[in-house]
């Protein structure tokens, strides 16, 4: 790829006027990505800025808790008046009276933000993270000028003496920031794209801003680019939402969290015994418990615009000019991996630049070993690909990214998708799901004999049939989001069937895939049908939660029904469901040949940890 040439993606006004100070700026610039020899052998800097392929050889630390840069960078923080370097500022914006809370007093938001201390007049970029805690009395966390432990300091310690500033920002109603706590309502994307606008334009500001975080913070940087902000230029989400009902519905069913995420998981933020609290009474947190248990009764949204408000895919489609690269655990319980997947391909397709990074980790960061190690689990939940799923490459990654996308330095990073499979083998893809999959359809009660149970499904979580293969003559790649296709009747409109794909090696089985559906949905998407039980046969079109797994020949597939299965909650119209064999059901893989993919080894973890699972 050819180097990235001028300065297009910054915005007018971004550099500085008079002409001996571009000179300034160009080379500073040069130096912040000169070749530095501390911990880099002599390297130089495009020595040590290969493919993926080509790291497994370089200076990685590969026995430390967490990932790090190659290049060790020439600046130090700049000074303040408190002990950890950071300045601290409220960004003042507009709500509409009718938010309630702050909106008429003059809602704020909370921000530190910490410094390179660059030469007189070098202008630098911005890298954010937003989220609810910080300073946040529920989660005891310590001042917004601390950086958090869990990726700023990283932030300040790796990426700062590379010519970033970093900030953190409290959403509306959490920490230091006024009004109610919105959970990613239109309150909350306010104050995020004024906070994103204020770090834009700062006289020590370059204009460029970057977004990242997980989880809650990998869910704002959605929010901000669906306002399509000039300064903000990539977006990192690492198990992110791109809605907040699609994270916890699936065609209707529930997780157990559901109904009470609003005022039961986030009730007590910004709630601290001060003169403020009263703020918390704004409207859609009054009424978040009843939409919560409102669309766990209907499995979707009927009543109002709560659920519609919170959905950000769309907007940033339509609105977003910046790039996208976006981390997932293809094993995240708490973030289900459809946030990601399509979504991946949705952005492609928009023109968005985009890159992924697909792991079988947990809600984590690619860069833990420890974390990595204690939350995955053998059986098919991340424990086959431990340790290959350490990724001491990451910070590296981030580094070049953002030189790429807020500086306008070195070359453009791969546009692929770093995909790892269940037994831990990583490979790049140039869409997920891959557009050349092959697929392979199995038949329930021939190509799947019935080994287990009977074929009705009873409300009682337990009672289902099971189908098992004839063992696999050669590997099978699944990559995607497998479909299941069954024709059933149910005794009233209702009813709710839980999917468990499984490899089995003889009597010893590991997770492959699962699906849920409520039949109200039956159909797929958000529109309730109706059918005339018992008499009315129905299709269930369910579709698995995204995954990535070799089943290797010898073994069998086995599949398996019940009402209901993992976290998700028994459906609210709970019925008996008989199901029909023959060709309408059937089980609908996708499979890709790695003959035909370019495999990869990142670099190999000594670390202690994952010395011991070798």
């Amino acid at each position: 790829m050819e180097p990235k040439q001028g300065l297009s993606r910054l915005g007018p006004g971004t550099l500085l006027n008079s002409t001996v100070a571009v000179s300034i700026v160009v080379i500073f610039m040069a130096m912040i990505a000169s070749p530095l020899a501390n911990n880099n052998g002599g390297s130089t800097t495009s020595e040590l800025r290969v493919p993926v392929w080509e790291r497994a050889g370089l200076p990685y630390d590969v026995t430390s808790d967490f990932g790090s840069v190659l290049e060790i960078g020439p600046y130090e923080p700049l000074a303040t008046q408190n002990e950890w370097n950071s300045t601290h500022v409220f960004v003042e914006y507009e709500l509409p009276l009718s938010e309630g809370g702050a909106a008429a007093t003059g809602p704020v938001i909370s921000l530190a933000y910490w410094r390179p201390d660059v030469p007189e007049g070098v202008q630098v970029p911005v890298i954010a993270e937003f989220g609810p805690y910080f300073q946040e009395p529920s989660v005891e966390t310590p001042t917004i000028e601390v950086p958090g432990s869990w990726l700023g300091q990283m932030i300040v310690d790796q990426l700062l003496p590379h010519g970033y500033a970093f900030a953190q920002v409290s959403v509306t109603g959490t920490g230091r920031s006024n009004h109610c706590m919105d959970l990613m309502g239109f309150a909350e994307q306010e104050g995020v794209n004024a906070a994103v606008t204020w770090l834009g334009e700062q006289n020590w500001s370059n204009g460029a801003v970057a977004m990242i975080g997980k989880s809650y913070d990998g869910s704002t940087p959605w929010q901000a680019a669906m306002y399509g902000n000039e300064a903000l230029k990539t977006i990192v989400p690492i198990s992110g939402l791109i809605g907040v009902k699609e994270l916890m519905w699936r065609n209707g069913s529930a997780e157990a969290r559901a109904p009470i995420m609003h005022n039961g998981v986030y009730g007590s933020y910004g709630i601290d015994g001060d003169e403020e609290d009263y703020q918390n009474i704004c409207p859609d947190y009054l009424i978040g418990p009843g939409t919560g248990v409102s669309a766990w009764m209907f499995g979707s949204e009927v009543f109002g615009d709560y659920w519609a408000e919170r959905y950000f895919l769309d907007r940033v489609i339509e609105n977003y000019r910046g790039s996208v690269y976006l981390i997932q655990g293809m094993h995240d319980w708490n973030v289900d991996p459809h946030m990601a997947v399509p979504t991946m391909n949705r952005l492609i397709d928009a023109g968005i630049e985009a890159r992924g990074l697909f792991g079988q980790w947990d809600h984590d960061y690619p860069d833990r070993p420890e974390q990595l190690d204690d939350r995955s689990e053998l059986g098919g939940w991340g424990g086959e690909a431990f340790p290959e799923m350490v990724r001491y490459d990451w910070m590296q990654d981030l580094h070049e990214w953002f030189d790429y996308y807020l500086k306008d330095i070195g070359e453009q990073p791969g546009q692929w998708i770093e995909v790892q499979s269940n037994l831990g083998q990583w490979r790049l893809e140039d869409r997920y799901p891959p557009a050349d999959a092959n697929e392979i359809i199995f038949q329930l009660g021939s190509d799947l004999s019935l080994t287990d149970g009977g074929l009705t499904v009873l409300p009682d979580t337990t009672t289902g049939p099971t189908w098992t293969s004839e063992p696999l003559t050669e590997d099978l790649q699944i990559v995607g989001t497998p479909r299941l296709h069954v024709e059933v009747q149910t005794a009233t409109v209702g009813g709710q069937l839980y999917a468990l794909l499984e490899s089995c090696d003889g009597t010893t089985c590991i997770h492959v895939g699962h699906a849920i559906m409520d039949l109200r949905y039956h159909e797929g998407g958000d529109d309730l049908q109706t059918w005339v039980a018992p008499f009315e046969s129905i299709t269930a079109l369910m579709e698995f939660m995204p995954l990535d797994a070799k089943v290797p020949a010898g073994h069998t597939l086995r599949l398996s029904l019940t009402s209901t299965g993992m976290d998700y909650l028994p459906a609210s119209t709970s019925s008996i469901v008989t199901v029909s064999e023959g060709e309408g059901s059937t089980l609908q893989l996708d499979t890709v040949n790695l003959d035909d993919r370019r495999l990869f080894d990142p670099p190999t973890c000594l670390h202690e940890r994952c010395a011991a699972a070798e």
